[in-house]
């Protein structure tokens, strides 16, 4: 099993993004995005190590951290965009 990625729009969001699940017991890790994330208007994002990632997206929503996509990275290093 891969991990999760979570993009947000700005650094300040992935923050608090990365409060919100670390506080919460979802381990995470922010960093900035590759360019091709980049062209979609996302600069930052959460790497999650989590197999409920429905529960973080819901964690985030209460919390009003607005994400913009989400995607699983599988182990051969491809990413599938995930509807939660």
């Amino acid at each position: 099993m891969g991990s999760y990625v979570i993009t947000f729009r700005s650094v300040t969001l992935g923050q608090r993004g990365e409060r919100v699940l670390n506080g919460s017991g979802i381990r995470c890790s922010l960093y900035r995005t590759p360019r091709w994330m980049e062209e979609q208007g996302c600069g930052y994002a959460l790497r999650l190590w989590t197999k409920d990632i429905s529960r973080a997206a819901a964690l985030l929503r209460e919390n009003q951290v607005p994400m913009r996509r989400i995607y699983l990275q599988k182990t051969d290093g491809q990413m599938e965009e995930v509807p939660v």
